[in-house]
């Protein structure tokens, strides 16, 4: 069946594109969030033990809309970690960092996600696409205050 929302299919086609970098970011993050989550240690872990709880479930729940977003577009999302992962800049530790390491990798990568996100809302700009647009800088605004918050809390 076709699609009629008013986006023609390169508009569309940019607008997922932009979307898959944004799925892959996030996803990247994600996992490194719970991962640290899961390994966190020393006399803040309580605090930042639940911290990562609450930002790895936030991502949990943006990679669905993302995931949708790129569906309502009329392609198919990511079925893999190895897809997802292939467009993230934001790449696995080797080891445990340490509790403070661990802050500022996150705030890296909230940034990279924040990156990503603006990257996309001028590509969907550019297409007229305001729906991804608008999801484009809702996730850029959370990034950005979650970075901010673990630069504050270093």
């Amino acid at each position: 069946m076709s699609i009629d929302i008013g986006l023609e299919d390169k508009q569309r086609d940019a607008s997922a594109k932009a979307l898959n970098v944004l799925l892959a970011e996030t996803y990247a993050l994600y996992m490194k969030t719970h991962g640290y989550h899961w390994n966190v240690t020393g006399p803040r872990f309580n605090s930042l033990h639940n911290m990562f709880e609450t930002q790895y479930r936030e991502l949990w729940e943006a990679l669905d809309v993302i995931a949708e977003r790129i569906r309502a577009l009329g392609h198919f999302a990511p079925g893999s970690s190895e897809e997802m992962l292939a467009e993230a800049t934001i790449k696995p530790d080797n080891g445990i960092p340490d509790a403070e390491d661990m802050i500022s990798n996150l705030a890296r990568g909230h940034e990279a996600v924040s990156r990503a996100a603006k990257a996309g809302t001028k590509i969907a700009a550019e297409n007229g696409d305001t729906v991804t647009e608008d999801l484009m800088t809702q996730r850029a605004d959370v990034a950005e205050k979650t970075a901010w918050m673990l630069r504050a809390s270093n």
